[in-house]
């Protein structure tokens, strides 16, 4: 296989930069691109229904040790608060502060201009058929 053929290399390559941009442009807000995107979600979710750490490596697909490590962050920089659900006590919903929401605009801006900068140029199409593939290939690694 011919290096510009390699599809891992590609995809590294375009989440480094994905990672970069969004770093460099939540840093002036206290978070990190994953923790914006994490944060994010939170915030978008937990009006619906509870949020909850699981629900987070599920839809990131990190390891729990990962997920862990960004929400102590958070919750030390008081992004988010563990708040117990009345039905079990051992499960902790993530809430998010009154400091998230402040920065929650922002937040949501970047992540709407870094995925309009992604998509630029490429058809409808084309770009459902890149989600198809890529779950695929997510897909294939998780078998």
């Amino acid at each position: 296989m011919k290096t510009e053929d390699d599809i891992g290399r590609w995809i590294n390559q375009l989440a480094h930069q994905i990672k970069r941009r969004m770093d460099a442009r939540l840093a002036n807000m206290g978070v990190t691109g994953v923790q914006g995107r994490m944060l994010h979600y939170i915030i978008d979710h937990c009006q619906e229904q509870p949020v909850f750490q699981k629900d987070l490596e599920e839809v990131f697909g990190m390891r729990r040790s990962t997920a862990t490590g960004i929400l102590q962050l958070l919750e030390k920089n008081e992004m988010i608060r563990r708040e117990s659900v009345p039905y079990d006590a051992r499960l902790k919903s993530l809430v998010p502060t009154d400091k998230a929401a402040a920065i929650q605009q922002e937040m949501h801006a970047c992540i709407r201009e870094t995925e309009q900068m992604l998509t630029r140029g490429i058809d409808p199409e084309q770009l459902q058929l890149f989600v198809r593939v890529v779950r695929k290939m997510s897909e294939n690694l998780s078998s």
